[in-house]
């Protein structure tokens, strides 16, 4: 089917979803929730193809367990869904209300964007996440994955539109672009006539492309270059959990560290600490030349480390003099995603948080909280990076817009 057919389909799709009741909009969530469960063998097999495909390109280790499905992870998938379902509907809330002079009593009310593109890459997962959301929002989805989980993807989309077949929903509110070719990706991102927003989600390269071609408005959902900074008041147990933690407890998504900085008063001590801790995972380590010093194995790192997010078992370190200079290294490198700062200094604590300009902001914690379902959000669509419209872990609110509602008697102007 052609992208214009696609996008037809999804602009007459709107119509219905845009006004229907929360009561249906959960009993179909929960009917889709309950497909993934009964076709769980279905959709195992088609991501095996994948995963085969993927080793014999010798994809990473990291993006071959981001591609994989599993029953578990399937089960997973389906948990989002009636997670959603449980969640608050965010259509048709009035925000609030006034009178003005002439007597016209104006609200603000939630609706739907409309129609949402989504173009992603490698997990799979997403494609359920991304409907749900879009569904209980009211919105009608196309997804476009990368052709390295096409055959995942396909299968998740015909179990989520099996289980709306027994609903009053047409099929269409869930839609697959099934060329992967980078030239159907080129016309999605103007396809302006049918898509309301286009959402990117994927590795700089992908965003990047989308953000340069598209025409239609895009929510930036950005890369993690995150940081931790280890202050010089900082307690060493924390510091080590919290950068151990944030770099390799799932290195491939895009809220893992990539950079430790470490203030020069506690590197001789800290360092030999964190450097045993991260070699039980095989951690690289790309220092600059203070901390190599101070490292027993560590390579030299270069200028294009410090802007990489590496989604590997791969971190780049550098000694600062002060506070000064993390948060100048960070608002330069930075993608706008998570940082941390670990410390005891309740000022330090402070000035970081006010002066380190991205979307989420940690003092003693792991970078690895951003995530809709960390934040109480339910599932999520993405990260937004950007500050328009939604910024930081997106979830039903952020995919809605507001129209104003204005009651008269009868005034003129």
């Amino acid at each position: 089917m052609t992208l214009i057919n696609l996008g037809k389909k999804a602009k007459d799709s709107t119509k219905f979803l845009a006004y229907a009741s929360t009561k249906d909009k959960n009993e179909a969530l929960n009917k889709m929730a309950q497909s993934l469960l009964d076709h769980k063998e279905q959709i195992l097999k088609a991501n095996q193809k994948d995963t085969a495909a993927a080793a014999d390109n010798g994809i990473a280790e990291t993006m071959l367990d981001r591609l994989t499905l599993t029953d578990e992870r399937i089960t997973a998938m389906a948990d989002g869904l009636r997670d959603i379902a449980l969640l608050s509907d965010p259509i048709g809330l009035v925000k609030h209300m006034w009178t003005n002079e002439a007597g016209l009593r104006i609200g603000q009310q939630t609706v739907p964007l409309g129609v949402i593109g989504i173009i992603y890459e490698s997990r799979p997962n997403v494609t359920s996440d991304a409907a749900g959301l879009c569904f209980k929002s009211g919105n009608v989805v196309i997804l476009r994955g990368g052709k390295e989980a096409f055959h995942s993807n396909k299968a998740i989309v015909e179990v989520l539109q099996k289980g709306l077949e027994s609903t009053t929903f047409q099929k269409e509110v869930i839609q697959l672009v099934e060329d992967t070719s980078r030239e159907t990706a080129r016309k999605m991102m103007q396809l302006n006539r049918y898509l309301d927003v286009l959402i990117p989600r994927g590795g700089a390269n992908l965003i990047k492309k989308v953000v340069e071609n598209a025409t239609v408005p895009v929510i930036e959902t950005g890369t993690g270059n995150c940081h931790v900074y280890i202050d010089q008041s900082a307690e060493l147990e924390m510091s080590k959990d919290i950068i151990v933690n944030a770099k390799t407890s799932r290195p491939s998504v895009c809220n893992a560290a990539e950079t430790l900085l470490i203030h020069e008063r506690v590197a001789e001590d800290f360092l030999p600490v964190i450097e045993q801790a991260l070699a039980e995972w095989n951690v690289e380590l790309r220092a600059d030349e203070a901390a190599q010093a101070i490292f027993t194995q560590s390579v030299p790192a270069t200028e294009k480390d410090w802007e990489t997010e590496f989604l590997d078992y791969i971190l780049a370190v550098k000694v600062v003099s002060s506070i000064d200079e993390a948060i100048a290294h960070i608002n330069h490198y930075s993608t706008g995603h998570s940082e941390a700062i670990v410390t005891s200094d309740y000022s330090a604590s402070q000035r970081f948080h006010k002066e380190v300009d991205s979307a989420a902001v940690y003092i003693n914690a792991s970078t690895r909280f951003t995530d809709g379902f960390e934040f109480g959000f339910g599932a999520e669509i993405g990260i937004s990076t950007q500050k328009l419209h939604a910024r930081g872990p997106m979830g039903l609110p952020e995919l809605t817009s507001t129209k104003y509602i204005v009651f008269g008697e009868g005034q003129i102007r």
